[in-house]
């Protein structure tokens, strides 16, 4: 299987010389993607980053596979949810029931959110939402850096390069 490693940034993976890096944020992640699909034609990608904790009960490297757009709030409009996007068949993708659940928006978060997720990230959605169009599987892992909380930038900053080292080590048992 032809397999593409992605991750938003290079400090999310230092050592790993396998990864593309897509930026930071879902449009950056949207256009990178989309052209490293078109060069490489991949049967899989493979999305490795950190995320910030919702629920406490959640450490360590875990995979994703559900995924939902945090910061699309169109709620003052007609009857629309929070995370749902208008006119768009697509508003949530899941993967597997297996897993954890992530909330992808274009911000750092370090306070409550209104989202009933397990993870909080900057890029995934747009990634499973990419590969869901262009029917390229997707599997997402995500090394928990902080606890999306008044700590969060400085926990980021500490615990990001303890999860690449953590991924390396776990690929065979994620089969990859």
């Amino acid at each position: 299987m032809n397999k593409l490693f992605v991750a938003a940034l290079k400090e999310e993976t230092p050592g790993l010389d396998y990864f593309h890096y897509i930026g930071v944020g879902k449009i950056n992640a949207t256009y990178n993607l989309l052209k490293l699909i078109n060069k490489f034609k991949p049967n899989q990608v493979i999305n490795f980053g950190s995320a910030g904790a919702i629920k406490r009960r959640v450490s360590g490297i875990v995979e994703c596979t559900k995924f939902y757009q945090r910061d699309m709030d169109v709620r003052g409009l007609l009857d629309f949810k929070l995370g749902e996007t208008p006119f768009d068949n697509i508003n949530e993708i899941i993967n597997s029931d297996e897993g954890f659940s992530c909330g992808s928006g274009d911000s750092f978060v370090n306070n409550k959110i209104e989202m009933n997720v397990d993870l909080v990230d900057m890029e995934a959605y747009a990634l499973a939402k990419v590969c869901k169009l262009e029917n390229v599987k997707f599997r997402c892992f995500k090394y928990v850096s902080d606890n999306a909380d008044e700590n969060a930038p400085s926990d980021w900053i500490e615990n990001c390069k303890k999860g690449a080292k953590l991924f390396q080590n776990k690929l065979k048992e994620f089969g990859l």
